[in-house]
């Protein structure tokens, strides 16, 4: 960890884990860098290996760049963003948002509110910008958190929008490098809480996830959803929360049924989501 004095250490460390995503990555430090300046805060944008347009984009923004010397995954990103940033408090958002103003200025009031609390959520909106349409009933079917209008305190933050204080990790150590795929960053927080920890929900500290248009495309959201299923299925394993395959069938049905009588393309996905950890579970059924 880094030992600075303390005037010279920035209200807040935000740390983006990227690689190869540069259209993304412009749109993020776009919104989040001028956020920061304002608020005296420092943007590192970590490389998941070495990638020339990524250092191009940051190098445009003025966010200081961290290159892995080679693809090690997210934990390992963000595990280098911590060693790199020079606040106590460590702010952690995906290459593929979008932070309206006032995000940051929420988090860190927040976080000065809180000051008994450790680690932070921050509200995610999802954001399609082309592509099929919902019925209104179910969010677009990419990572969201909205737990209401008010904070308060939750079990799990989503690493698209979250902040821990260096304290944590001085205490419990850093993500688990070995973790791949989705809940990458819950084995750590279920060490934290386990420890007694907290999490707080800022309803204020709110940004939007983003798909631009040829990744709002039917076919790549319901391509990516089956691959998640799997994720999220090896996860559960994991973390002993399985479900039978009786209930993953019943959820399959339930979003064909989805699907026809509402006419809802989210349906397909939410399907095909459930698919790939129904054949995940099969596959496991025959080790």
């Amino acid at each position: 960890m880094c030992s600075v004095t303390v005037s010279d250490k920035p209200t807040a460390s935000i740390v983006i884990p990227t690689f190869a995503a540069p259209s993304y990555l412009e749109v993020t430090l776009a919104s989040v860098t001028p956020q920061a300046r304002a608020a005296g805060a420092e943007v590192i944008a970590v490389s998941d290996g070495p990638d020339a347009p990524t250092a191009a984009v940051a190098e445009h923004h003025g966010a200081r760049l961290v290159a892995l010397p080679e693809q090690r995954g997210l934990n390992a990103a963000r595990n280098a963003g911590i060693e790199a940033a020079r606040s106590d408090l460590i702010v952690f958002i995906d290459q593929d948002v979008d932070a309206p103003a006032g995000w940051l200025d929420a988090m860190l009031a927040g976080a000065r509110k809180n000051p008994d609390c450790e680690v932070f959520a921050g509200r995610i909106r999802a954001r399609l910008e082309g592509g099929p349409r919902g019925c209104g009933r179910e969010p677009p079917p990419i990572t969201t958190l909205d737990a209401g209008s008010e904070d308060r305190d939750v079990p799990l933050a989503w690493g698209a929008n979250m902040a821990i204080r260096r304290s944590a990790f001085e205490r419990l150590g850093a993500f688990d490098e070995g973790l791949h795929g989705r809940g990458n960053e819950d084995e750590w927080e279920y060490r934290y809480t386990a420890a007694g920890g907290r999490i707080r929900y800022l309803a204020r500290a709110v940004l939007d996830h983003r798909r631009e248009h040829g990744d709002s495309r039917l076919t790549v959201l319901t391509r990516a959803a089956y691959g998640q299923g799997r994720e999220a299925r090896r996860h559960d394993v994991r973390t002993g929360r399985t479900r039978p395959i009786r209930t993953e069938l019943r959820i399959l049905a339930g979003c064909a049924w989805h699907t026809v009588r509402r006419r809802c393309a989210y349906g397909i996905v939410m399907g095909a989501r459930t698919a790939g950890s129904l054949r995940q579970a099969l596959a496991e059924r025959r080790l």
